[in-house]
């Protein structure tokens, strides 16, 4: 069955919602909506050379790529392409037309290098391998069952500190930027990340559909932001975790594990009854505190490269 691959069109409800679909079919440990598909389309930086590609069987929406450029990287020549097929249409030759577009988009952009997430199975990594990428470093989705599970029992800041939801910095959110940036800059990753652009951070991040002010908590010590839990939801039952971590000056305080257990007895409280995050196989302290918290690791992505030529 012969597909065809374009350009996503978010604008379109059924582009989107199809998008959206597979990407929920195919990882479903990470949380998508249409509008949130929309969305990063309305609000990728112009530097990113964001394109959302999709493959079509017969009308039928079966494959994803979210392909891009590391703008925010200070190495140049940094791309991505984050391929998907709907696991009831794979093998059928989908996913190498997605590549091919996606690869070829990037080479226009600029890109000398090209990362891609690959689930951590036999079929995905052969398919990866028979394109050209080689392995190098992985991470693992966990998942807490919110429902049943027991948490550890809410405990009282100590001195100094304060826990507060993120809609405490609705009127000044820059705090919060700059804890992230501060955060982000040190996660475990092939590519270096440098958050400078506020007004884009603040567009993208901030408010984004997915985003849960409410359940966000923030951590502060003698009023300023030290360390955060940002929270992630789609209008079901669940919930995730995009980023905890904690400023360098508060470090081996326990601070984020704090503001994760607030965030995780307030997403119970709302009625969300599964929790999903993602860490890097070899952050040891993040991985440590999530299996506090009682997370299983419930699969695990490999992170491929290629040169282009």
């Amino acid at each position: 069955m012969t597909a065809i691959v374009r350009a996503l069109r978010p604008g379109d409800p059924d582009d989107a919602e199809g998008f959206a679909r597979v990407r929920r079919a195919a990882l479903p440990f990470m949380l998508a909506s249409a509008e949130s598909v929309a969305f990063d389309a309305a609000h990728a930086h112009p530097e990113s050379h964001y394109r959302q590609l999709a493959a079509f069987e017969e009308g039928e929406l079966v494959g994803t790529a979210q392909v891009g450029i590391a703008h925010d990287s200070p190495e140049p020549g940094v791309g991505y392409a984050n391929v998907y097929v709907h696991p009831d249409r794979q093998r059928r030759g989908a996913g190498a037309l997605i590549v091919r577009t996606a690869e070829e988009h990037l080479a226009r952009a600029g890109a000398t290098t090209v990362y891609s997430w690959v689930l951590d199975a036999p079929a995905n990594r052969a398919f990866a391998e028979r394109h050209g990428y080689r392995p190098s470093r992985s991470a693992h989705f966990l998942r807490l069952d919110l429902g049943a599970g027991a948490l550890p029992p809410l405990q009282e800041p100590p001195a100094g500190v304060e826990l507060v939801p993120g809609t405490a910095f609705e009127d000044d959110p820059r705090p919060l930027f700059a804890l992230d940036a501060e955060v982000t800059a040190d996660e475990p990753s092939d590519v270096d990340t440098e958050f400078t652009d506020y007004a884009h951070w603040l567009a993208q991040t901030w408010n984004h559909p997915l985003l849960s002010r409410e359940l966000t908590t923030v951590a502060l010590v003698d009023g300023r932001p030290a360390a955060f839990s940002a929270a992630r939801t789609d209008g079901s039952n669940r919930y995730g975790t995009v980023m905890t971590g904690t400023a360098r000056a508060h470090r081996g305080r326990g601070l984020a594990k704090l503001a994760k257990n607030d965030s995780l007895h307030r997403a119970r409280a709302a009625g969300l009854t599964e929790a999903f995050t993602g860490n890097d196989t070899g952050n040891g302290p993040m991985l440590a505190i999530n299996k506090w918290f009682g997370y299983e690791v419930c699969a695990t992505e490999v992170r491929y490269v290629r040169e282009l030529g």
